[in-house]
């Protein structure tokens, strides 16, 4: 009897260990996890600006969606109220053109994955991939990567890729690349649009890649907001 009662319970408890290995793991729901913390959605109803998240797709160095489910972009209000700014500068100065959007928050648990699965020596890692110990500004909703891109939707030529770490993404040499035949002019011109719309509005530019701004300084992000976990 004991051995029967045994064998029952047995099995009983191997077909729930199968049926929760079998459940797909659930994704975060990520409205919940930027709103809690106060960030807001990026707008794209009635403006000129697109939202292509590249770690949603496989189009980014990973090779692989990290972000799953997730579509939207979102930011801190005040980094969203200078994106619009932006945006309502580059349709009066450039109206056949649009930004559109690669990358906005994101949280410190996919920091973790670009920071160790990113084939960079880590002396110079920490130039394009934030140490996730310390945080992105990313992570607190306070950083946006973006293109500029035509009426149709096209990416404009900016003379690399997205997550490109050469130093033909940086900013600081493009007068230097030009004269080496690495950049052209019109590649060069359409950065310097990108960043005039950008940094009018308030936001930063890094050195490192012509994609990336921040809306605030570091010292003032990690003062003033939550790191988004």
């Amino acid at each position: 009897m004991k051995t029967k009662v045994f064998n029952s319970v047995l099995i009983c408890f191997s077909l729930i260990l199968l049926v929760s290995c079998s459940e797909p793991k659930k994704e975060p729901v990520w409205h919940e996890v930027y709103t809690k913390q106060g960030l807001k959605v990026v707008e794209t109803d009635n403006t000129n600006i697109l939202v292509h998240l590249r770690y949603s797709t496989s189009e980014n160095f990973l090779g692989k969606d990290v972000y799953g489910n997730l579509e939207e972009a979102y930011l801190q209000p005040e980094a969203l109220s200078k994106l619009y700014k932006a945006s309502e500068l580059l349709s009066k100065t450039h109206p056949e053109l649009k930004l559109l959007i690669w990358d906005a928050a994101r949280p410190r648990r996919i920091q973790q994955v670009l920071w160790d699965k990113v084939d960079i020596p880590l002396p110079e890692r920490s130039q394009y991939v934030a140490n996730p110990e310390s945080g992105s500004i990313h992570n607190y909703g306070c950083a946006i990567d973006l293109t500029l891109a035509d009426s149709s939707g096209n990416p404009l030529d900016m003379g690399t890729d997205y997550d490109d770490f050469s130093e033909t993404a940086h900013i600081d040499n493009e007068v230097e690349l030009i004269s080496k035949g690495v950049l052209t002019d019109r590649q060069v011109q359409n950065r310097a649009i990108l960043r005039s719309a950008m940094t009018e509005a308030g936001f930063i530019p890094i050195r490192s890649e012509w994609w990336h701004f921040d809306a605030f300084s570091r010292d003032e992000t990690k003062s003033r907001f939550k790191i988004v976990e």
